[in-house]
C-alpha cells in the first residue's frame, strides 16, 4: 500500500514538473514570437494609481513593466528611483508611463535673471481682471501692450489708443515663474494649518513680469508713473509671432467720423505802428 502511494506521489510529482516546463516553454516560446513582432523589451516605470498635479512623488504611487521598445515614450523612466522626491507637473493618470518631461525638481528659487534674454531688461506692470485678460495669462505668455494716452491741453486735448509693444513674453504673473516650481505653502488664518498653493492656476496675482527692451522699460516706467490705469494687455497665440504694422485709434475712428487734425492756436499778433 504504501509504495502504491510512493509511485503515486512520484507519478503526481513528475507531471507537475512536466506541466512547469511545458508552461515555461510555452512562455519563452511567446517572449520570442512577440520580440520577433514588436522588438526587444525594455523596463519602463508607470503610475500605480492615478497622480494629482503638484503632488510629491513616492514608491507608493509608482510600478514598472517590461514593454516593447517601440511603445516606450521618449524620455520615459526606468528606474522608480529617478522619479521618487519629484514633483507631478501635469496629472499623471494610472498606468501612463512617468515621464521626465512632466516632473519638476524641487530646489531653491533661481529667481529670473536667466530667464530674461540678453539684452532686455524685466519690468512688472499692474494688472486687473479687465485690464490682466481676467487674469488668465501664465508664464510663458506671449501679448501686446496697448496703452491709452492723453496729450494737449484745452481744445487740444485728446485721448489716442496705441499699441506700444508687440509679441511680449511674460516672465511671471505674479510669484508663479517659469523656472521655478510652481506652489507655495502658507499658513491659514489660524496660524494652525499649512495649505499649499497651486501657483500654475492661480488668478489672485496682481502684477505681470515682462521682458522689453531698454527703451521699452523706460517708455513703460514713464506711463507707469504719469497713468498707470492706462495700460492693457492682449494676449497672443503662441505660435503668432508676426509684429503687423498698427494705426492710431481716436474717438473719430470710433465713432466712424473722418479725422480732423486740429492745428495749434496761435498768439494774437500785435497791432502795428
Amino acid at each position: 500500500m504504501q509504495s502504491s502511494q510512493t509511485r503515486t506521489l512520484w507519478i503526481s510529482v513528475i507531471a507537475a514538473l512536466g506541466a512547469i516546463f511545458l508552461l515555461y516553454s510555452w512562455s519563452q516560446e511567446k517572449q520570442t514570437e512577440l520580440a520577433k513582432k514588436f522588438g526587444a523589451t525594455k523596463r519602463v516605470v508607470i503610475a500605480s494609481k492615478d497622480i494629482s498635479q503638484m503632488e510629491t512623488i513616492d514608491e507608493s504611487v509608482l510600478d514598472y513593466v517590461d514593454r516593447p521598445v517601440d511603445f516606450i515614450q521618449p524620455d520615459a523612466i526606468g528606474e522608480p528611483e529617478a522619479a521618487v522626491g519629484q514633483v507631478a507637473a501635469v496629472p499623471i493618470k494610472k498606468g501612463e508611463q512617468i515621464l521626465q518631461t512632466k516632473l519638476l525638481t524641487p530646489g531653491p528659487e533661481t529667481g529670473l535673471s536667466m530667464e530674461v534674454s540678453p539684452g532686455k531688461r524685466a519690468i512688472a506692470l499692474p494688472v486687473d481682471d479687465m485690464r490682466g485678460v481676467s487674469r488668465l495669462l501664465r508664464p510663458g505668455d506671449r501679448i501686446d501692450i496697448i496703452a491709452a494716452l492723453d496729450s494737449g491741453k484745452g481744445a487740444d486735448a485728446r485721448r489716442e489708443v496705441r499699441t506700444i509693444m508687440q509679441d511680449v513674453v511674460v516672465l511671471a504673473t505674479g510669484l508663479n515663474v517659469q523656472n521655478q516650481l510652481p506652489r507655495r505653502f502658507e499658513l491659514d488664518a489660524n496660524g494652525k494649518t499649512v495649505n499649499r498653493i497651486n501657483l500654475s492656476a492661480n488668478t489672485t496675482f496682481s502684477n505681470i513680469t515682462v521682458e522689453a527692451k531698454p527703451d521699452e522699460a523706460q517708455q513703460l516706467v514713464y506711463i507707469l508713473a504719469t497713468s498707470p490705469g492706462s495700460l492693457f494687455l492682449v494676449l497672443r497665440h503662441p505660435n503668432d509671432r508676426l509684429q503687423a504694422p498698427t494705426r492710431i485709434t481716436t474717438v473719430e475712428d470710433v465713432l466712424g467720423r473722418p479725422s480732423v487734425t486740429r492745428l495749434p492756436a496761435q498768439a494774437p499778433q500785435a497791432a502795428g505802428p
